[in-house]
């Protein structure tokens, strides 16, 4: 029951505690630059929750099964890029081919999931955390949920503030960035949740 509410507790926290947007800063690029349509929001949410499940599990057991065992620890980095540029291009394929508008509306920001250093960042912390299987695949997918969840809400604040009077100089890009700000002081709300 105590290894249940571990995990339990790792999912709570990379969903709302340690959000990799809005607390850690990890994801930032396709996080504005998706984020002007709901829609748009789910579909790169979904696309980048299965890649960081599966690269989270998948870096697991190169780090552990191959690395190791070899004693080439110091290729990590290398090894899990190459890892999530490979589950990119999977998903990137499947895509294209079962919803050619969601492609063409996450444009450039799909091959950029391999270059998000939110995927990179939660294959690292699973390896120090020191996370087994099971835990690691929570810990991937709670932080992809909580990207996924940080993004359809800006995307839908977003929906919102193009029908709203907004001053000249905060249109666009600037009411974006403050809007981004503000929900990051909203989700530090969370920190005492878990200790």
């Amino acid at each position: 029951m105590e290894y249940v509410g571990k995990l339990f507790m790792i999912l709570l926290s990379t969903l709302l505690v340690n959000n990799f947007v809005l607390s850690r800063f990890l994801g930032i690029c396709p996080f504005l630059g998706v984020s002007k349509k709901v829609s748009t929001a789910l579909g790169m949410g979904a696309a980048v929750t299965f890649v960081m499940a599966l690269a989270s599990l998948i870096t697991y057991i190169v780090q552990y099964a191959i690395l190791e065992t070899l004693g080439l620890e110091y290729l990590q980095t290398i090894a899990f890029i190459l890892v999530i540029a490979a589950l990119v291009q999977f998903v990137e394929m499947v895509i294209q081919k079962t919803s050619p508008t969601l492609y063409q509306a996450l444009g450039v920001y799909l091959p950029l999931i391999t270059t998000n250093c939110a995927v990179l960042g939660v294959a690292i912390i699973n390896i120090q955390e020191k996370y087994d299987l099971l835990q690691t695949l929570i810990n991937g997918t709670g932080a992809a949920l909580g990207f996924t969840l940080a993004l359809v809400l800006m995307a839908g604040i977003r929906e919102r503030l193009e029908l709203s009077d907004i001053p000249e100089p905060l249109k666009g890009f600037p009411i974006t960035l403050i809007t981004a700000g503000l929900m990051s002081v909203a989700f530090l709300g969370f920190q005492g949740l878990i200790k």
